[in-house]
């Protein structure tokens, strides 16, 4: 606990010396740092509820804004107790509740009634102060008064020393790396992004988690454009690891480059990510999101998945059932943790539709499982929303993918679920461009996408006249569902795609179904991909 105190302290002071390098002397006075606090998810504690106690946290964060206090939250239901330790801005509600006595040095936890469970909660504005809980207001010994304020004048020389140190150092990396560069500088900083919440990796990315509190812009060096859409263009690119020579390393993220007239559609994307609560193994990891005002561009910075997107997946491999229900169900989970209103924990969440669910907005993971990608469209459906801001989010997504509700502008603007269930029927277009390309089918054809007979980049009207007029369907051949499992994920996606939203199956019921179909593989003989052609790296498509 002592190293991590110091190494708190450690990343703070660099902070401050960064922040002092980019200000004017005359606003020195004026800077506020951000408070370090500690940030786990909920997690089981064997902390009481009475007297004081550590809440067994090893994760400390920066907090993403200047205002932020510390929170600390214990709750215990059914005989079993857990603590929750975050960041928050006293100015808005927590849970519902107005954040109080949050200008304490320490964390005196207070009971709060009504919350459906043995509920306390504490907030407090002196670093890492959530770390140890109060269920008394602690009685201070006089003496230790009496040494803090000895140690307060060894303490500001030794920030000075620090800081000055910092700043020299600052400065002549950046002098020797203008010396040597050739061209147009890039907006990267020297910095590095301040490393401390180490959940593990889940992508290629292996230090995907670590970056999520940085504090100034990231040392990125783009590499190569790898996708292109209406709003963005893609990168691959490499994070710099390491602050001197000797010790450079490069980490592989994928960057997706806004201009200064996108900037909407990436504060809407960056809003989405920047829920905690969206985190997932089904939803591409977000790192961080930054404004390059030099370049007048917006980035957002993710985990990069080197098996590209799955329309691209499936035009280059022939996959076998287990593959299927591999892609299927991590596709279904994903959905139906955006839909969810509570976290796997069981904390309320606000649910997410995605609005533009479609192959090349799914990215395909090194261990064969789906993630959620390009949530610019996306929509928070907070209970505050009202019915005239729901309808003017819009006629949105790819016409292809658009339920029939959404081609004739028919939402159900009085229940949200409605919004639910248009992603569902975008998904079971995507179950049926992945089933069509499964061995255990029998003869698989050449990948097309849904409604292939119609032009490569259909209009509205163009889908109306194969969706509402029609009635239209992508055909589910009957040598298909032959095979067990293939016969149920036909069930499930005719379900799915019905014209009645209402008749249409949840994702979380989608993502149940999937689950009990492992073993149902008896007509594939093939157990892995087959590859048609050698695959090139690329990340997303976002036509």
């Amino acid at each position: 606990m002592e190293l991590l105190r110091f190494s708190a302290f450690w990343c703070g002071t660099i902070l401050f010396g960064s922040i002092l390098l980019d200000q004017p002397k005359a606003s020195l006075s004026m800077i506020k740092l951000r408070k370090l606090c500690k940030f786990c998810d909920e997690q089981p504690t064997s902390c009481t509820g009475t007297g004081s106690c550590k809440v067994e946290c090893d994760i400390t964060a920066i907090c993403p804004h200047v205002n932020d206090v510390c929170v600390s939250i214990w709750r215990k239901e059914g005989g079993n107790a857990s603590i929750d330790t975050i960041c928050h801005n006293p100015g808005s509600k927590l849970l519902g509740l107005d954040l109080e006595d949050y200008n304490n040095s320490k964390c005196v936890m207070k009971e709060r009634k009504g919350m459906g469970s043995q509920f306390y909660i504490c907030s407090c504005s002196e670093e890492e102060c959530n770390d140890h809980l109060f269920f008394t207001y602690p009685q201070e010994p006089q003496v230790v008064s009496v040494i803090l304020v000895s140690l307060v004048p060894l303490l500001l020389l030794a920030v000075l020393v620090i800081t000055s140190f910092y700043i020299y150092r600052v400065y002549r990396q950046r002098h020797a790396s203008s010396r040597r560069k050739k061209g147009p500088p890039l907006d990267f900083s020297d910095g590095h992004a301040i490393m401390m919440d180490d959940e593990g990796s889940d992508s290629s990315s292996t230090h995907a988690n670590n970056l999520n509190h940085n504090t100034e812009l990231l040392p990125i060096e783009l590499d190569v454009q790898v996708g292109k859409g209406r709003f963005a263009e893609v990168y691959r690119a490499k994070l710099k690891q390491g602050s001197s020579a000797g010790e450079q390393a490069f980490e592989t993220v994928a960057v997706k480059i806004f201009s200064d007239e996108e900037y909407a559609s990436w504060k809407n994307e960056k809003d989405i990510f920047s829920d905690a609560d969206l985190r997932h193994e089904n939803v591409l990891h977000f790192l961080t999101a930054e404004e390059r005002k030099v370049q007048k561009q917006y980035w957002l910075i993710t985990a990069y998945q080197p098996r590209g997107n799955l329309q691209e997946y499936l035009t280059r491999h022939i996959i076998s059932w287990q593959d299927l229900w591999l892609l299927g169900g991590s596709l279904a989970r994903g959905v139906a943790h955006l839909h969810s209103d509570h976290t796997p924990c069981g904390r309320y969440k606000v649910p997410i539709v995605h609005r533009d669910i479609k192959s090349s907005n799914i990215l395909v993971k090194s261990d064969l499982t789906c993630c959620l990608c390009d949530f610019g469209l996306g929509l928070r459906l907070d209970n505050s929303l009202s019915v005239d801001e729901l309808a003017n989010s819009g006629q949105v997504g790819t016409a292809r993918y658009m339920a029939p509700e959404v081609l004739e502008s028919r939402i159900n603007l009085e229940n949200i679920e409605s919004f639910k269930q248009t992603d569902v029927y975008s998904m079971a277009l995507v179950l049926w461009e992945i089933t069509s390309r499964c061995n255990a089918i029998g003869e698989v054809k050449e990948y097309e996408p849904p409604f292939g007979k119609v032009r490569e980049h259909p209009c509205v009207e163009s889908m109306k006249d194969s969706v509402l007029r029609d009635r239209g369907r992508p055909e589910i051949p009957n040598s298909w569902i032959n095979h067990p499992g293939i016969q149920l994920v036909c069930a499930t996606i005719d379900e799915c795609w019905d014209h009645d939203p209402e008749a249409r199956l949840t994702a979380q019921c989608v993502a149940e179904r999937l689950s009990d179909m492992e073993h149902l593989d008896k007509l594939s003989d093939r157990s892995d991909s087959e590859e048609k052609i050698p695959e090139e790296i690329c990340v997303v498509d976002e036509k």
